[in-house]
């Protein structure tokens, strides 16, 4: 199927790893011209730049100025006809929700949350010249509250909220606006050596193996989603081909939530 992304310009935050990486290869082979922001650039993203399809921008989302300088960027550039949000971290609290505190909190929310608000909100005077498509990574804790991620979990719900609003908004001006719910995915913030696993692990919870098989035991299919997985339904959402898709929430957890 032609997804009609040949030639299309598109900005992905949290570009160098992960599911951030797996969408800024997947644009690229349908023929997208990418804008990756991260705060540092990685061998997989040096490989892409060689190609020709993609432009590198070092910055810090997490910081006020950082979004409007991507998307400054962008405009000066080639423009933006997709953006897709996908920085955000998570830190597991052992502790339980008492132990995240105020700091914690403003951390969590303005990564997670306020990147996306402060990227959109730049990005939309472009977008609303000629339409398209801003898509945004959430989570399955927007909808399934987890004490061991609470903080995250309330601003991936925040994050899913304001998008829906958004959608509603901007729909009038050709702009669609979705969210991708993934549960458990195969990368580094869940199995790298600081990742979810580890970190439970840390505090009694088995082995790093032993935690990342148990998570996994509670899905239907008995796995991770795999980020080119993700990254397939970013294309989705991003082609005209499904151009009356918008406020929707597409959740991929090989059925982890049990709930419609």
């Amino acid at each position: 199927m032609d997804l009609g992304l040949i030639g299309k310009s598109v900005v992905v935050t949290g570009a160098s790893k992960g599911i951030g990486l797996a969408v800024v290869q997947a644009l690229v082979r349908e023929g997208a011209f990418v804008l990756a922001g991260a705060r540092s650039i990685t061998p997989e993203l040096t490989t892409l730049i060689a190609g020709g399809s993609v432009e590198f921008f070092a910055v810090d989302l997490a910081t006020p100025d950082g979004p409007g300088a991507l998307i400054e960027k962008a405009l000066t550039g080639r423009g933006i006809d997709v953006l897709v949000n996908n920085v955000g971290a998570v830190t597991p609290r052992p502790e339980g929700v008492a132990s995240v505190t105020d700091a914690d909190w403003e951390n969590t929310l303005n990564l997670t949350l306020m990147a996306a608000v402060r990227t959109i909100r730049a990005a939309m005077p472009g977008l609303i010249q000629g339409g398209g498509s801003i898509i945004t990574i959430s989570s399955v804790n927007a909808a399934l509250p987890d004490p061991l991620v609470a903080d995250y979990s309330a601003a991936k719900a925040a994050l899913s909220n304001y998008c829906k609003s958004l959608s509603k908004d901007v729909g009038v001006h050709g702009i669609r606006v979705n969210t991708i719910s993934p549960g458990p995915v195969e990368t580094a913030l869940w199995l790298g050596t600081t990742g979810v696993a580890q970190t439970i692990s840390q505090a009694g919870g088995g082995t790093p193996e032993e935690v990342a098989a148990a998570a996994a035991a509670q899905a239907v299919t008995g796995r991770f989603t795999r980020p080119h997985e993700v990254a397939d339904l970013v294309l989705m959402l991003a082609s005209d081909r499904f151009a009356n898709i918008t406020g929707a929430d597409i959740r991929i957890d090989g059925g982890l939530i049990p709930t419609l």
